[in-house]
């Protein structure tokens, strides 16, 4: 059996040794009329088969089918409180934990700020592009603000394309592996300016009141025009209060964009909270040459904004504001040896905006997010559309795909009974394929 079918049996509760080739009735409740026949596998190439939009501009939806479950009511420590410490991709969560996307879909969600990438390709000077690129990089992460649902681990063989022609990428993963559990993503440009790609194993944690999520994995752009390849490593994400408390999402440690071809480096400092959340969101860096002198400082916030100017300015400016901090030293914090059993993290206020040093470049700025987005799992307007199965698309799609999945679709209708029930039979299906393999000896291969 190859990974496909494998995927296929257990996406659609298909018996390869029934020759029947039956549904499950389960699986017809959630995706109604869906044609799943695998030998109408026509691949990424014939998305257009699709209805035309009006203008020839393709219209994607702008809400979910159903508003998010409510968390509010679902103790989760019955369940975490034997996993401190171990890594949770080994742990079957409660549905109650997730949104309604597989991590394939969410790391789709790099490309909602592609222009950045189209604009790096358009850019004469290596400084000028490196710029774009460290903007990408950091807006790659902005739209885990606020996200405080897992994704759901993608199924062995489980795939996603998507083709954005309006936005000119196209883009497909893969799970390459399910222990450890791997990802694998390409895109491309479709002026063929860029490629972008990379393999992703993300290290789950818990840590007693938070869930800390270490990136694994080296991420690759090609700016194929300059014949130059960039590479960095996300920054490590941590949700706090899993326990109790208000859920709040920070992102830290140091991230290194290197140009291989010129020698450039760009490192970015995304700051953890600190005392009184004064670092909350902030990242800082600079741009330097290969003879590490450096060329151009960055400043800004993950969840907003980012700046760039020349060193001499942001030097001035900082010493303006040392001198400052210097008559106003803070005291230290009356609480901060209390103890670390029940009491929640408290969520940090942020401060309101960036304070932008006068002389300085804009270099990228987020999306608003659609004003209903509370009621969404917090997805952005790309977000949304992630998971759109639209009329015609399962007749181009392969059986593959995540928008398939049973699981996924009912928890975005809101049915989670049959949502749950999904996840644990595919679950299962999927360590009874891995026991069937180990007894014959057998290794995986990826597609």
């Amino acid at each position: 059996m190859n990974g496909e079918e494998e995927f296929f049996d257990a996406v659609t509760g298909f018996d390869s040794d029934n020759s029947s080739g039956e549904f499950s009735e389960a699986n017809q409740k959630v995706t109604g009329m869906i044609d799943l026949d695998t030998s109408k596998n026509n691949r990424i190439g014939k998305i257009g088969e699709r209805p035309s939009q009006e203008n020839g501009i393709q219209k994607h939806r702008t809400s979910l089918p159903a508003p998010m479950f409510s968390r509010s009511d679902f103790s989760v420590w019955t369940i975490l409180k034997k996993c401190v410490g171990l890594e949770l991709s080994k742990i079957t969560m409660p549905i109650a934990f997730n949104e309604p996307l597989s991590f394939l879909q969410r790391i789709t969600e790099y490309m909602e700020h592609v222009y950045l990438i189209h604009r790096a390709s358009c850019q004469p000077q290596p400084l000028e592009r490196m710029q774009s690129v460290a903007a990408f990089a950091v807006s790659a992460v902005a739209s885990q603000w606020e996200r405080t649902g897992k994704p759901f681990n993608p199924l062995l063989g489980e795939t996603y394309e998507l083709i954005r022609e309006d936005l000119g990428f196209r883009f497909i993963s893969e799970q390459v592996s399910h222990h450890p559990p791997i990802s694998a993503f390409h895109s491309e440009g479709l002026n063929h300016d860029f490629l972008f790609h990379g393999s992703i194993y993300p290290k789950l944690k818990f840590w007693g009141k938070s869930v800390e999520a270490e990136p694994r994995g080296t991420i690759t752009l090609e700016l194929l025009k300059h014949n130059e390849a960039y590479t960095w490593t996300n920054p490590t994400c941590c949700v706090h209060n899993v326990i109790i408390g208000k859920l709040w999402i920070e992102q830290y440690g140091t991230v290194e964009i290197l140009n291989h071809r010129t020698g450039h480096k760009c490192v970015l400092h995304f700051k953890p909270c600190g005392l009184f959340g004064k670092e909350l969101h902030k990242v800082e860096g600079h741009i330097q040459d290969k003879n590490k002198k450096k060329l151009f400082m960055i400043y800004g916030k993950w969840t907003e904004c980012l700046w760039g100017i020349d060193p001499v300015s942001y030097e001035s400016f900082k010493k303006q504001e040392r001198r400052g901090d210097h008559l106003r030293k803070a005291k230290l914090d009356e609480d901060s040896g209390k103890a670390d059993s029940d009491v929640a993290d408290d969520v940090p206020v942020g401060q309101e905006t960036v304070q932008v040093i006068p002389g300085s470049k804009l270099l990228w700025r987020i999306n608003t997010r659609p004003p209903n987005s509370a009621q969404m799992y917090n997805f952005t307007s790309f977000t949304v559309s992630l998971n759109e199965l639209e009329t015609g698309m399962e007749k181009t799609l392969p059986p593959t795909d995540c928008r398939l999945r049973p699981d996924i679709r009912g928890m975005e209708n809101g049915n989670m009974d049959l949502a749950s029930q999904e996840k644990e039979r595919l679950e299962e299906k999927q360590r009874e394929a891995r026991r069937e393999r180990a007894k014959e000896e057998t290794e995986w291969q990826t597609r």
